[in-house]
């Protein structure tokens, strides 16, 4: 067994043209708790790829070669669905933003950023990939006036009636228990949900989260657990209390 293969900690691969960056971004990452391996270009990339698959890339969005990191997103994500993808630039373009997260990032950080913030961005991300302090089957989450059993795939009010869901409802409402405080896009989440082929025209996911706030919103044409977030789509905020 090789010494790369005994190693347990997490690979996360930089991907960062700018070598004092790059070299800057993996000593913090490994005396952080991960392994990390640097690559200058998309064409690096897909090599190290290939040979030592990554649980996360951290991707610069501008990049030298003709390769963005839109595309080396869509390429990651073809390969894995389970990888980690967070896009570290210096563009604060919230178009950028929208578009990097429908081309299959989880997340987007902008340059100058706080490397504590971005360490915890990275957990984040581990976490909702499957990572150790994942949520279990078993957990039931919160969601405005309702408990999501995500074992059972049944909804419960606070009150203890049962709430019927359909097979895509559920569906949603997993995705956004995963993703809390984070905003989803309309396209990822309807490539995302399996039962997309019944309901493939543009206005499905609107349609999907309207009945969805009839249900676990006390006031659905005021919600405050599945918001809109304009021009990025749909973002799940856990109640307070």
């Amino acid at each position: 067994m090789s010494a790369r293969s005994k190693d347990q900690r997490p690979h996360v691969i930089v991907v960062e043209d700018e070598q004092f960056q790059r070299e800057t971004l993996i000593d913090f990452l490994e005396a952080n708790g991960y392994r990390a391996t640097g690559a200058e270009s998309g064409a690096l990339l897909r090599k190290l790829v290939e040979k030592d698959p990554p649980a996360l890339v951290l991707l610069d969005l501008r990049l030298p070669g003709g390769e963005d990191g839109f595309a080396l997103a869509r390429f990651l994500r073809e390969r894995s669905r389970r990888m980690g993808i967070i896009m570290v630039t210096a563009s604060g373009d919230t178009v950028d933003q929208v578009v990097g997260l429908e081309t299959g990032a989880d997340d987007y950080i902008a340059k100058p950023y706080e490397p504590r913030a971005l360490l915890a961005r990275i957990k984040a991300v581990l976490r909702r990939a499957g990572g150790a302090n994942a949520a279990t089957p078993t957990e039931r989450v919160r969601i405005g006036k309702c408990l999501l059993d995500l074992q059972s795939r049944r909804l419960v009010a606070l009150s203890g009636e049962e709430i019927p869901l359909r097979a895509g409802e559920f569906e949603l409402l997993k995705l956004f228990a995963e993703n809390p405080n984070r905003p989803l896009s309309r396209d990822w989440l309807l490539e995302t949900t399996s039962h997309r082929e019944m309901e493939a025209f543009d206005r499905a996911i609107d349609i999907r989260i309207l009945r969805i706030r009839r249900k676990i919103e006390d006031d659905p044409a005021r919600p405050t657990s599945i918001r809109t977030v304009r021009s990025a789509g749909y973002m799940f905020v856990p109640p307070e209390d």
